[in-house]
């Protein structure tokens, strides 16, 4: 079992840069895809980014497309999420999630979650 712990998240102010971590237990995190969601109070948890095992392949919500970028340091078993030009409607819990499906951009796939990390970004 894979466990998930997110890091880096915080208090930005809008157009601000933020670096979120997702640090994994094992070292077969290279074996998964990993992905970021996000989710707010009352709204359904939302696909933000995901990377492929080798991270060879990428993929992104339209809504962070060329501000967001997803990495992957296979040797330190661990994802990033580089979030530059930050919106107030980034604000949300991010989470990272790990699955063995490819291209998965939906939840239900994804067996393993991180306990999220807040991200704020202020007006």
């Amino acid at each position: 079992q894979v466990q998930l712990v997110e890091s880096g998240g915080g208090l930005v102010q809008a157009g601000g840069s933020l670096r979120l971590s997702c640090a994994a237990s094992e070292r077969t995190l290279s074996t998964y895809t990993v992905a970021w969601f996000r989710q707010t109070p009352g709204k359904e948890r939302e696909f933000v980014a995901a990377i492929s095992e080798s991270g060879g392949s990428t993929y992104y919500a339209d809504s962070v497309k060329g501000r967001f970028t997803i990495s992957r340091d296979n040797a330190k078993n661990t994802v990033y999420l580089q979030m530059n030009s930050l919106k107030p409607e980034d604000t949300a819990v991010y989470y990272c999630a790990a699955t063995f499906s490819p291209r998965a951009v939906t939840t239900s796939p994804y067996r393993y979650w991180g306990q999220g990390t807040q991200v704020t970004v202020s007006s």
